[in-house]
């Protein structure tokens, strides 16, 4: 940022005052175009119902801030500056009352357009002294001692109207266009005999570039993680934009033969990527894929369930281990594990194993956090652990050999970390 240089026992100049006003706020606008951009970006202003009720709106303090040249007309003895562009605030400290007039006819409603600007202009006129140099002691009155007001301050405000609609039939009517220049903040409804603007009346205009969020709540990296082990939604916090997402689908069960072990459950898939260019308040979809339950009768393992990330991310579950009735296989098959789509990371879950026939053991299940096939005339172990398939059941010895259910696979699991 510019500073002026000063010496003992120079003249004092009015650039010496101005080139430090204008340097401040440049700077200033340099450090506000690096946190909030150079698009126009609107700060409290809130729109408000009065209280006790009344046709009257008030819209609160706040701010302004867009793109605009240094200075449009000249600053004190300071030429203009049109070709260079600054980021520029206007400041509200007070509120801004507006009244409305419903529609005089029945059936009738109107949308009013709040709309709001960056202004700038001088004002605040006051009779200036000025050195007389005939007289230093007595002090002219304005300039060559004619009177004459000028303006002391350069102020920036944000300027307020608000814009009638044309009345139609309630629920045809439309609000009103922005005027170039100006953004769009709130439109007001009324209909045919309103006698007070209630809160309901007032909605924020669509694309008002209302602030997103502040500071507080900015998070540095993905500091904070949320865990779905059930189906949910994700609502984008405020200050987020980018998530890291892990998806894992549910594990297969394990299967059930009549007179074989049976084959362990495969693994569900598992998907890892980043997620960019969110809206903070958007609402995403979770899924998270059960693990296939334990069978009831004779056959392959229950498959496990999909998990999901809104549409940008999926993983598949594990598929059951077989089972069944039909005689002289040489094995019961482990299920294949799920697959993943959508991550910059998508993993197919394990094979879940084959059945032991000799052994009269079934499988185990597809890992990490896997269930173990069982020897003998047991239940397959059911997995433990997110994802994992479950173990096949066993088999009891002898000549009539009779087989065991599987265990259930593990249910699947959402991670998002913001």
């Amino acid at each position: 940022m510019d500073r002026n240089i000063v010496y003992p026992g120079s003249i004092p100049l009015d650039t010496d005052i101005l080139f430090p006003n204008r340097s401040a706020m440049i700077g200033i606008a340099a450090l506000t175009a690096a946190t909030l951009g150079t698009g126009v970006v609107v700060d409290g202003l809130v729109c408000t119902p009065t209280n006790p009720a009344s046709m009257t709106v008030v819209v609160g303090p706040g701010s302004i801030t867009q793109l605009s040249a240094v200075d449009t007309s000249a600053y004190g003895s300071l030429a203009a500056d049109v070709a260079d562009q600054i980021v520029k605030t206007g400041i509200n400290l007070q509120s801004t009352s507006f009244t409305l007039t419903a529609p005089s006819t029945s059936g009738l409603a109107t949308n009013y357009l709040i709309e709001a600007a960056f202004s700038e202009e001088d004002a605040v006129p006051v009779v200036l002294p000025y050195v007389n140099a005939a007289n230093p002691t007595q002090a002219f009155s304005g300039p060559d001692n004619a009177g004459t007001a000028q303006n002391t301050r350069r102020i920036q405000r944000v300027q307020l109207q608000v814009k009638p609609g044309t009345p139609a039939a309630a629920g045809t009517q439309t609000t009103p266009a922005v005027d170039v220049g100006w953004v769009g903040l709130y439109v007001v409804t009324l209909n045919y005999g309103q006698t007070a603007v209630t809160a309901s009346s007032i909605a924020v205009a669509p694309g008002a570039p209302f602030l997103a969020y502040k500071l507080p709540n900015l998070r540095p990296g993905f500091s904070t993680m949320q865990v779905f082990n059930a189906s949910g939604s994700f609502v984008v916090p405020n200050g987020v934009t980018s998530v890291k997402v892990e998806v894992v689908g549910g594990g297969g069960g394990g299967g059930y033969h009549q007179t074989m072990p049976g084959g362990g459950g495969g693994a569900g898939g598992r998907s890892v990527g980043v997620v960019t260019n969110l809206v903070p308040g958007a609402v995403i979809p979770v899924t998270v894929g059960a693990g296939g339950a334990v069978l009831g009768s004779f056959g392959n393992g229950n498959n496990g369930g999909a998990s999901s990330f809104g549409s940008y991310m999926t993983a598949n579950g594990g598929v059951g281990g077989n089972g069944g009735t039909q005689t002289g296989l040489i094995s019961n098959a482990g299920g294949p594990g799920g697959t993943a789509s959508g991550g910059q990371l998508n993993v197919s879950g394990s094979y879940g194993t084959d059945a032991i026939i000799v052994a009269y053991r079934g499988g185990d299940g597809g890992g990490p956090g896997n269930g173990r096939g069982t020897s003998g005339p047991i239940v397959g172990i059911g997995a433990v652990g997110v994802g994992g398939g479950g173990g096949g059941g066993g088999c009891s010895t002898g000549a009539s050999p009779t087989g065991y259910p599987g265990g259930a696979g593990a249910p699947g699991v959402v991670i998002v970390h913001y």
